[in-house]
């Protein structure tokens, strides 16, 4: 390690001695080459770091972009599941209404298979880890696609998930339902018409989560009784009206507040919605 210390050393001592030198002999020429060698070499040192510099930042801005359009990616197939998936909750909380309201011809057992899905939520995992990421480095600047940074800043702000979840978390149908049904009839709902799983960036198969032809494998006394449950409770059909409601806002958020959000970024594995 010496001799590589003083490999290097030598040709710095040399140069001083040499400018020593012209000093004393007073050549000026050969001082001002001297000085240009100098101011040259450095100028030269911290040109080549400033471009290795901004080498490794256009690279980490190039990657944290492909992260960012990926999670963006992932983001759009929560959105439309979820549109998916709290339509046909809608839907069968309609067909529940239509049966207790008496507008419509519906038999206990598909009452209770509607009522059931008029009960389910599912919650949307966000992708947000590189967004935050860079908004907590302040790196935010590295993202030269400007359209991309601000459609993601816009989704990330978006409520809109979590206000569905939440509200059909806290829904009053669903307690009223937890208390009213048999926990037998609800276990037999839950195994025979309960969510399917789709996996997720997986577009097809969304629309048919929870909306699919189910039987259940009851007594037809246990359907009848449950039904009647319902039935004889004008609570049930209050509020089943708002949660029908509330899930009419919430779809209106999804499909036309903020669609645009989501115009031009590509569908997981290129998948079509």
């Amino acid at each position: 390690m010496n001799e590589d210390i003083a490999a290097v050393a030598e040709p710095r001592r040399t140069r001083l001695l040499r400018v020593a030198e012209h000093v004393r002999t007073q050549n000026w020429t050969a001082i001002g080459i001297d000085f240009c060698i100098v101011v040259l070499g450095v100028f030269l040192g911290i040109q080549v770091s400033n471009w290795n510099a901004e080498r490794t930042e256009r690279q980490r801005g190039a990657e944290f972009t492909e992260r960012l359009r990926t999670d963006l990616e992932a983001e759009r197939w929560v959105y439309e599941f979820m549109i998916a998936y709290y339509s046909d909750v809608r839907d069968a909380a309609d067909v529940a209404v239509g049966a207790l309201e008496g507008t419509a011809t519906v038999s206990n057992h598909d009452l209770l298979v509607a009522a059931y899905r008029a009960t389910q939520y599912r919650e949307g995992a966000r992708r947000r880890d590189t967004y935050d990421e860079l908004v907590s480095t302040g790196s935010l600047g590295l993202i030269a696609d400007q359209r991309l940074l601000a459609n993601a800043a816009a989704i990330y702000r978006l409520r809109t998930i979590e206000n569905v979840v939440r509200e059909s978390i806290e829904q009053s149908f669903r307690n009223q339902f937890r208390q009213s049904i048999p926990n037998a009839v609800q276990r037999e709902l839950a195994r025979r018409c309960g969510d399917r799983i789709v996996r997720p960036g997986q577009y097809e198969g969304i629309d048919s989560v929870i909306d699919y032809p189910c039987t259940l494998d009851l007594p037809p006394s246990s359907i009848d009784a449950a039904a009647q449950a319902l039935r004889s409770d004008p609570a049930v059909l209050r509020a089943l009206r708002l949660r029908i409601a509330d899930l009419d806002t919430r779809l209106g958020d999804f499909t036309v507040n903020n669609r645009d959000l989501f115009d031009g970024i590509t569908p997981v594995q290129g998948a079509t919605p």
